[in-house]
């Protein structure tokens, strides 16, 4: 689907280049760089995911993109694969980066700057990485040597431009991702202030799940006509999960988390509080299991090593807050436990979209006491889902690995 937001007019700074006009097959189809595609190839990337196919020749031709797909729909190539290659044989001065990416988490920041930083290197392009819980001394260096894409958080890039470390204003390109969480977590007034110093004039694409009314405001101050690309509604992950609600006493609760985290698979748990993650990360490891937690409190260096190991198999559970229900990506994740419901409708999407990516199925397990089932079943309601529930106690025959397959898919609410 795709529609045209008509704002004010703005003036660009060249002529859009001339590209395909229809959704590529292939990336080799799509107009980027030799380059690009070869390395792209290397990869095992031939086909652009839907989001990508869709968002390609509008991004190489300069438009300004608002592009809305699910959690893993593969947005950080959709944006980054075109910014990459209008950036080909540019040079940028120290401390003047060409294009900017703002995301809401360190995670995400290093996630997009690895994702991209082998087609960065294949066209000879220097990547920057700008977040809090690393030495701003050593982001502040990298600047100075150079960098013709930045990828950043909001605080500290806000730092490093008013010590004098960075500026913005040869930033042709600006990207804004998960722009929902932007808002969610109260960075928009930082987001604004970082956009009103980059180029004016020049090419701003933003990417969300969602599209709400705090997003909107960012859509209507920045983007010049922009086209809109949305691949799938907010809710569309739903079909390719499995939910199940499971109604647990008290005090089954510890002993009922811990048979489901004996499954013999990678699983994430998601909790209300920084204290109850790493409670609950103490008494996995004491039941044998090799588990660890990752929230706001973490140094960044702890924050990494528990997903790197959570990736390549040394930890079987991680445990987590809000903080990592967006822009962590864990490849082939079957399994979210939401040990503590979450707020809301928005947030369930958001953890439960740790699985399922990228057309892949998964399964989402959430616990509540009788008192919250009736609030969390209006949540599930408010999200298109309508899950499978049981009561279970400890060693319930749902809570063996297979029980939630076997249920087969859940039923979407229309």
């Amino acid at each position: 689907m795709t529609t045209t937001i008509m704002p004010p007019q703005r003036r660009r700074l060249r002529t859009p280049d001339t590209r395909p006009a229809t959704a590529p097959g292939t990336f080799a189809e799509s107009g980027l760089d030799r380059r690009l595609v070869a390395a792209l190839r290397s990869r095992g990337l031939t086909a652009p995911f839907p989001i990508q196919a869709a968002t390609l020749a509008d991004a190489l031709a300069g438009r300004d993109i608002l592009g809305r797909g699910q959690t893993g729909s593969g947005k950080t190539l959709a944006f980054g694969l075109p910014l990459l290659d209008r950036l080909r044989s540019r040079r940028a001065t120290r401390q003047r980066p060409l294009a900017l990416v703002l995301v809401p988490t360190r995670e995400l920041a290093q996630q997009v700057t690895t994702a991209l930083a082998p087609y960065a290197q294949a066209l000879g392009l220097r990547c920057a990485t700008v977040v809090g819980g690393l030495s701003p001394r050593a982001q502040a260096a990298a600047l100075a040597r150079g960098a013709e894409l930045l990828v950043a958080t909001p605080g500290r890039l806000a730092d490093l431009v008013h010590q004098g470390h960075c500026r913005l204003d040869m930033v042709e390109i600006a990207v804004v991702d998960e722009a929902d969480q932007m808002a969610d977590i109260g960075f928009l007034p930082q987001v604004t202030a970082l956009l009103d110093q980059v180029l004016p004039g020049g090419q701003r694409m933003l990417f969300s799940a969602t599209l709400d009314a705090a997003v909107n405001k960012l859509v209507r101050r920045f983007l010049a006509d922009p086209v809109t690309h949305s691949t799938d509604p907010p809710a569309a992950a739903v079909t390719t999960m499995a939910h199940h609600l499971l109604e647990v006493g008290p005090a089954d609760k510890a002993a009922t988390v811990a048979d489901i985290a004996a499954r013999n698979t990678r699983t994430m748990m998601f909790v209300a509080t920084k204290h109850g993650a790493d409670r609950l990360a103490r008494h996995l490891t004491a039941t044998g299991l090799l588990a660890a937690a990752i929230h706001g409190g973490k140094s960044q260096g702890q924050r990494t090593r528990a997903l790197e190991q959570f990736r390549n198999g040394a930890l079987r559970v991680l445990v987590a807050t809000n903080v990592a229900a967006r822009g962590v990506h864990i490849d082939d994740l079957d399994l979210v436990v939401n040990v503590d419901p979450p707020a809301d409708g928005k947030d369930y999407l958001h953890r439960g979209g740790r699985t399922a990516r990228a057309g892949r199925s998964g399964t989402v397990l959430t616990l509540v006491s009788a008192d919250q089932r009736r609030k969390i079943h209006h949540l599930m309601a408010s999200a298109g889902i309508q899950p499978h529930c049981t009561t279970v106690r400890p060693g319930h025959p749902a809570l063996a690995p297979t029980a939630a397959h076997d249920a087969g898919r859940t039923r979407t609410v229309r």
